[in-house]
């Protein structure tokens, strides 16, 4: 009997695919142990964009988040996801820390580990395989599935085998869009099966609606392993239902042996879970079932959802999917898996709402046409090529051979905050990240944590479950003085705007404010108008937003600068929603400063968005007489950023 085994995505791909990732520890405890006795071949909780996802929104680490699910998983392996020389970021790594991370995710509670490459490109492969197998995990390498001009079934033979000659264990089929039609599947397994004698595993999304098809198909050519999701977290972008393909099955020589009613117990729980934290079920949308065409995997095309929503754009939606594939053929039809499936969305959200295609060009996809990611598939269009990189030298070899190690300056540059080997990876991999959520982590926790920490009072999916708190804010005063601890920040110009929408809802007539020396007050009345010192550059030092009251912002510090609206001056604004750094990282010096003439063409800030660092260069020549956002703080599309005098 060829019974098929089955691996359970449920706790990294299926919620990375429809919740954006954003399942916390705490929602997984109460059902470990029983997903440990269902008899999965392998349990994947890790890798991906969890390890991003936890630090950056959910106020956890992911470290400790691998050892608590290792404490309460004993029989069942478990593995994760590795993007090869980019680990879990979406740039390339030092060797040195690719092996240090591996190494460290075999300690801390991984058995089973499955590496790509973004292109296919073998390269890119060896030392995260090499570390793998010298760390003692079972090495799954994966060929990426997609479908173009230049990707044919020999294509996929010649890739697979390479990656046995390496020491793979295993070979994986990775279908992350969903595009494996049923024969193909069944073409590709017996080949593989008959032409590499190792274990064949099968990953897909259920997006197009041919998973089920494509897993039923690949059982009769012989596939040992299938990877689907509970039911509750099921469909959609995500992995087909366990609990349909144990059924479908459950009659036939490829029965899996699983117990369906222990797996709709699970279900439950997952449900319960869903309806309590108000996500969303697996439901195929039109958008979704145009795989055909755009190709946006699974766990891309909700995040590119959420990413157009961020940037107040989700009714562009069908014009970024068009774009995708067109963006894609001028790169070289790279699969689109992540980062090269960031890689082209991004840049595709960016010609649309930017109105020109390539006017705005992220430092990753200039790095991508550069060849720091590897070998596109195909050529890159001249033409895009010339307009991204101009006459740059593009990189033929590997590209980590250009990498200077980068361990030991991690671990000299995190040292303040790092309390482990574990942070010292974290920080190498995300640095602005990673400083932060350390720093904060150390200072007695962020409010992500505080909230992660006060939800963990009950269990969820279950009887006394606890939901969120609010606490109602005090009554109004007529006016108030408030003044800031020692450590707190400037004000900003976001923490200014949100106090004037507060007072205009209330019988406040006026609100005085002293934060380091800068003494602010906000009176309804007049025109917005502000002046803050020069002496605190990085403060944010202008308001206008239009208000009902239309309440007064002005400071009382000195010296100060001209009072001036910002439509009598020229500014550099931010073109997206996203996250303002004024350095490229936390211990780089920063692009500009207060009074440096800049050129146009220069880079003058990054704005973190949609996964990749965004350099924002001058439109135009001057001084820089104002920076008008803090660094780290959030900014929105139009808001000003520097002042510059021509």
């Amino acid at each position: 009997m060829k019974s098929v085994k089955i691996t359970d995505t449920t706790l990294r791909d299926a919620h990375q695919s429809l919740w954006a990732t954003r399942m916390r520890t705490e929602d997984m405890l109460p059902v470990l142990a029983e997903l440990d006795a269902v008899g999965y071949h392998s349990l994947e909780v890790w890798g991906g964009a969890t390890f991003d996802v936890c630090m950056r929104y959910l106020g956890e680490d992911p470290w400790e988040r691998l050892r608590t699910i290792k404490r309460y998983v004993h029989k069942t392996p478990l593995q994760m996801l590795l993007r090869g020389q980019s680990l879990v970021g979406y740039q390339h790594y030092p060797d040195d820390v690719v092996e240090e991370f591996v190494s460290l995710s075999v300690k801390n509670g991984i058995d089973i580990i499955r590496i790509f490459d973004a292109l296919n490109d073998v390269r890119n492969m060896v030392v995260p395989m090499k570390a793998a197998k010298k760390a003692g995990a079972h090495v799954q390498a994966a060929v990426v599935y997609t479908v173009s001009p230049v990707h044919t079934i020999g294509h996929y033979l010649e890739t697979a085998r390479e990656l046995v000659e390496l020491g793979a264990d295993s070979i994986c089929i990775k279908d992350m869009a969903g595009l494996l039609t049923p024969f193909k599947a069944y073409e590709l397994v017996s080949l593989f099966k008959r032409e590499l004698g190792v274990m064949i595993q099968l990953h897909s999304h259920y997006i197009g609606g041919m998973a089920v098809g494509a897993y039923l198909k690949a059982a009769e050519a012989g596939v040992d392993v299938i990877d689907t999701a509970s039911v509750s977290l099921a469909f959609g972008a995500s992995q087909p239902p366990v609990e349909t393909v144990v059924r479908a099955l459950q009659d036939s020589e490829y029965s899996s042996g699983l117990d369906i009613q222990q797996l709709f117990r699970l279900a439950q729980y997952f449900e319960n879970l869903r309806k309590h934290k108000g996500f969303e079920r697996g439901v195929t949308r039109i958008s979704d079932m145009r795989v055909f065409e755009h190709q946006v995997p699974g766990g891309m095309i909700t995040n590119l959802i959420s990413q157009l929503e961020e940037q107040k754009a989700l009714d562009r939606i069908h014009d970024v999917l068009s774009e995708i594939p067109k963006v894609r053929a001028d790169l070289g039809y790279p699969p689109l898996v992540t980062p090269t499936s960031q890689i082209v969305g991004t840049q595709a959200v960016l010609n649309v709402l930017s109105g020109a295609r390539y006017k705005l060009v992220p430092g990753e996809v200039k790095n991508y046409v550069r060849g720091l990611y590897g070998r596109p598939p195909a050529p890159i269009s001249p033409e895009v090529q010339k307009k991204i990189i101009g006459d740059d030298e593009v990189v033929t070899v590997r590209p980590a051979d250009l990498l200077e190690p980068g361990l030991a300056k991690a671990e000299r540059d995190s040292a303040s905050f790092a309390l482990s080997k574990e942070d010292v990876l974290s920080y190498a991999l995300f640095p602005q990240v990673a400083k932060k959520f350390l720093e904060e982590r150390q200072e007695g926790g962020s409010q992500a944590a505080a909230a992660s920490a006060a939800g963990a009072a009950g269990t969820p999916g279950k009887a006394g479950m606890a939901g969120a708190a609010s606490v109602p804010a005090s009554a109004p005063k007529p006016a108030a003085t408030l003044r800031s601890k020692e450590d707190s920040s400037k004000m900003n110009l976001n923490e200014i705007k949100e106090l004037i929408k507060i007072i205009d809802g209330t019988e406040i007539s006026e609100l005085n404010l002293e934060s380091e020396g800068v003494k602010v007050s906000i009176r309804k009345g007049s025109a917005i108008t502000a002046a803050l010192p020069v002496t605190a550059p990085t403060a944010a030092v202008a308001v206008s937003a239009p208000v009902q009251s239309a309440p007064t912002i002005s400071s009382e510090a000195a010296p100060v600068a001209a009072e001036e609206e910002f439509d009598e001056a020229d500014y550099i604004t931010s073109p997206m929603v996203g996250t303002f750094y004024r350095a490229a990282a936390p211990d780089a010096p920063a692009f500009v400063e207060l009074g440096q003439h800049v050129r146009e063409g220069q880079t003058v800030c990054i704005i973190e968005a949609m996964k990749l660092m965004n350099e924002i260069e001058a439109e135009v020549e001057g001084k820089i007489v104002e920076i008008l956002v803090d660094n780290g703080q959030p900014v929105e599309y139009g808001q000003p950023l520097f002042k510059i005098q021509k």
